[in-house]
C-alpha cells in the first residue's frame, strides 16, 4: 500500500497524554503529517490554524468535550470529517456522538489496524465513476459540489451519509451487502457485531424523510440494504 501523500494532516486531540502521543507515533509512522491538542479548546484554535484534513476527537476531555468541539465545527460550516474516540460502549453515546456531526466512532480500547481503515476511509475520495449528478426519486446528488438536494431544499449531510446514499444511488434496485459497503465506505468489514452501518442508515433515513418523502433506503433482513425509487 502507497503512503499518503505529506499533505495529508491529521489532528489528535486527546488529552491523555499517553494515547496522544502513541497516536502521533502511529500516524507519523503511516505517513501522516500530525498536529496535537491536549484539550477541547487548543483543538479549535489548531483546526483554524492548521486546517487538518480529519480529526482524531476524544470525547472527554477539558475545558470543551469532544462532543461540544464537533458541534461547533459543523456550527459554523466546518465539514472536516470526524473520527470521536470514546470509552463509552453504549449505544446512546455512540449515538450522541454522531448526532454532534461526527463521521464515525472507534471505541477504547481499539486495534491499531482498525484505526487506520477508518482513518483511511475518512480521507478517501468517493470516486465519481464520471458522473457529476445522481437522480433518485425527489432526490438529486450533486457530486463535485458534495450536495444533497430534495423536494424542500438542499439536506445538511456527514461525510459519511453523503458517501452511504451515493454509493445507494450508483446501485439502484441492487441488494448491497453488509460486507460490501462497509468495505466501500469504511474500506474495512468489521464483522456481524458492529452497529455503525444500522446508525448511520437511521440518520440518513431521517433526514431523506423529514418532510414526509416516503422511504427509499430499505433493509433486506439478513443481507444489507437497497434503494428503490420508481424512476
Amino acid at each position: 500500500m502507497s503512503l499518503p501523500q505529506p499533505t495529508q494532516r491529521i489532528l489528535v486531540a486527546e488529552d491523555d497524554a499517553e494515547i496522544r502521543q502513541a497516536l502521533e507515533r502511529i500516524l507519523s509512522y503511516e505517513g501522516y503529517e500530525v498536529v496535537t491538542a491536549n484539550d477541547g479548546a487548543e483543538a479549535l484554535e489548531t483546526i483554524k490554524s492548521q486546517q487538518p484534513m480529519a480529526i482524531l476527537l476524544d470525547v472527554m476531555m477539558p475545558f470543551v468535550d469532544g462532543l461540544g468541539v464537533c458541534r461547533k465545527l459543523r456550527e459554523r460550516g466546518d465539514r472536516t470529517p470526524v473520527l470521536m474516540l470514546t470509552a463509552r460502549h453504549e449505544v446512546t453515546d455512540r449515538v450522541a456522538g454522531l448526532d454532534a456531526g461526527a463521521d464515525d466512532y472507534l471505541t477504547k480500547p481499539f486495534d491499531l489496524d482498525e484505526l487506520l481503515a477508518r482513518v483511511r476511509a475518512l480521507l478517501r475520495r468517493v470516486d465519481d465513476g464520471g458522473v457529476d449528478k445522481l437522480q433518485a426519486g425527489f432526490f438529486t446528488l450533486d457530486v463535485p459540489r458534495r450536495l444533497v438536494s430534495g423536494p424542500t431544499g438542499e439536506i445538511d449531510l456527514t461525510r459519511t451519509e453523503f458517501a452511504i446514499l451515493e454509493l445507494l444511488m450508483r446501485n439502484k434496485g441492487i441488494v448491497l451487502e453488509r460486507s460490501v459497503m462497509y468495505d466501500r465506505i469504511w474500506g474495512y468489514d468489521f464483522g456481524d457485531s458492529s452497529r455503525s452501518l444500522d446508525v448511520h442508515i437511521g440518520y440518513l433515513r431521517r433526514k431523506l424523510e423529514a418532510d414526509g418523502t416516503p422511504r427509499i433506503i430499505e433493509t433486506v433482513r439478513g443481507v444489507g440494504f437497497v434503494l428503490r425509487v420508481e424512476d
